[in-house]
């Protein structure tokens, strides 16, 4: 607690004397107010992350327009229609912060001549689906979210 209190009053006074010549004072107490608000908001977004064993996924096959959701053991391996799709981490927040879904996934393809080749590895965000979902030119898969336990049955040696 001590730590945050130093930080914060080190920013007020950078703040102070970045402004304080050139803005009127109601203009810097909320320039102020909002530096202070997002080192605290910085500070607890990393502590309450929660790991998850599996990744919930949702995919389109563009040619049929059915849209399948499936179930993805972290470090596992499923195939839907020429894709195989890996989640490597699947995070989620506490019930009492506010939701952010993140995995980093790695999907590959299969080509027509069957070698695999990798077109996607990165982050995925369950809020966002369309920022970094897999476009593919038959298939798209987002994330829908993380859970604890699925229905499918975990893998052998798990």
């Amino acid at each position: 607690m001590m730590t945050t209190e130093i930080k914060s009053d080190l920013s007020m006074t950078r703040l102070k004397s970045l402004f304080s010549r050139t803005l009127p004072s109601s203009v810097l107490a909320i320039a102020i107010g909002s530096t202070l608000f997002s080192f605290s908001s910085v500070q607890t977004a990393d502590a309450e992350r929660l790991t998850n064993p599996v990744a919930v996924f949702s995919g389109i096959d563009k040619i049929t327009g059915r849209i399948t959701t499936f179930d993805v053991y972290v470090d596992e391996t499923v195939q839907f229609g020429a894709l195989q799709v890996t989640p490597r981490v699947c995070y989620t927040r506490d019930d009492t912060e506010a939701p952010k879904t993140t995995t980093f996934v790695e999907v590959d393809e299969i080509t027509l001549d069957r070698r695999i080749r990798r077109i996607f590895s990165g982050w995925m965000f369950a809020d966002s689906p369309g920022l970094n979902a897999v476009d593919h030119a038959v298939y798209d898969v987002w994330l829908d979210g993380c859970k604890t336990e699925s229905d499918v049955p975990a893998p052998s040696g798990s």
